[in-house]
């Protein structure tokens, strides 16, 4: 028995339909929108502050808390940085070094344009100019960071790390120092080929490089990728060492 052919409805039923259908498809898209932004901490989603939003808290609250006495030093870098994990972020790392230390931080930030989930203008060097203005225009920069660029190309680490540089020399007299990648177990091998890497770079361009790739006994949190509180202090006595050794003069 033949089938009747498939009628369309005409008229307003017809554009009653077009609409139900135009309707669909917006919800298929912000469907595809949220569940992207679970991954790259895009916009928030109702009341909940997105991964994004909560960096930049961060990052503001470790550039007010100011620690330290003597010549201003400038830290830019990424969560170990930030103090992400800490109950109290101004007390990561960077609180160990002498000086008067002013933190520019971003969680998820690296050299490499990309290397933050919530995009370019974090990067390192994006940030450079502004955190240059908070300090003294002969203050020693640190740079401390890598681990976040250890998916991204050798070109595009490359590239950012000429742009920190730029930066740096673009305002004031400051010496810049780069302090590479630590050994996070969850990134350990990615984080030694991001240590060779900005080694070379920092030799091409008359940087000094430290290296803190070799340092072990630093406890991590469960992520395996953050430091504890303990550790961090462990680990900003180290640095302080290092550079010292290093001849770079802080404080």
């Amino acid at each position: 028995m033949p089938t009747s052919p498939l009628r369309l409805p005409t008229g307003p039923a017809r554009t009653r339909l077009r609409l139900a259908v135009l309707a669909a498809l917006v919800l298929l898209v912000a469907g595809v929108v949220v569940l992207a932004d679970g991954v790259t901490g895009g916009t928030a989603t109702g009341s909940r502050p997105s991964r994004c939003d909560v960096y930049v808290a961060g990052s503001q609250a470790r550039a007010a808390a100011v620690t330290g006495s003597g010549a201003d030093v400038l830290v830019v870098g990424d969560s170990w940085s930030a103090g992400l994990g800490l109950d109290d972020p101004s007390q990561s790392w960077a609180r160990q070094l002498p000086g008067t230390v002013h933190v520019a931080a971003f969680s998820g930030s690296g050299f490499g344009a990309l290397a933050s989930p919530c995009g370019p203008r974090f990067s390192f060097a994006a940030r450079m100019h502004d955190a240059l203005l908070t300090v003294d225009e002969d203050a020693p920069v640190v740079v401390m960071g890598g681990l976040n660029d250890w998916d991204l190309p050798d070109a595009a680490v490359a590239a950012g790390f000429a742009r920190v540089v730029r930066a740096v020399g673009a305002v004031g007299e400051h010496d810049l120092v780069v302090v590479g990648p630590a050994p996070a177990p969850s990134r350990a091998v990615q984080a030694q080929h991001v240590d060779g890497l900005l080694s070379r770079l920092a030799a091409d361009a008359g940087v000094t490089y430290v290296s803190v790739i070799d340092v072990t006994g630093l406890n991590y949190l469960s992520d395996d990728l953050h430091l504890s509180a303990a550790s961090h202090r462990t680990f900003g006595r180290l640095v302080a060492g290092r550079l010292a050794d290093a001849g770079v003069a802080l404080g």
